[in-house]
């Protein structure tokens, strides 16, 4: 939707930002791509942090592995990861609301 549409408008300060809106070019998409695609990698990395704890847990179980300090790190690095996400997760989640109370 383009704000030129908007009929009756007393505002010049939106009449002024109607008139711009012809000239201002658009970027590409290609911000929220590198975003997203930043996102996807986030949660691919820690779903391998995950799985590499996991793996870890079963190898101690089963007697495969005298070394607990792998395990120990691959926690660590697992926690780290999922609170990563979280907090990133938490803060999209804030955007999103603050763009949807937007008045327009």
């Amino acid at each position: 939707m383009d704000i030129s549409s908007f009929y009756n408008l007393t505002s010049d300060a939106v009449k002024g930002a109607a008139k711009n809106a012809s000239t201002v070019k658009y970027q590409d998409e290609t911000n929220f791509n590198v975003f997203l695609d930043a996102a996807k990698n986030q949660i691919n990395e820690t779903n391998s942090y995950i799985h590499d704890e996991e793996t870890e847990e079963i190898k101690l179980a089963l007697g495969l592995t005298e070394n607990t300090h792998d395990l120990a790190i691959a926690q660590a690095k697992a926690s780290t990861a999922i609170q990563y996400t979280v907090a990133l997760r938490d803060r999209f989640l804030e955007a999103y609301r603050e763009i949807m109370q937007m008045q327009i």
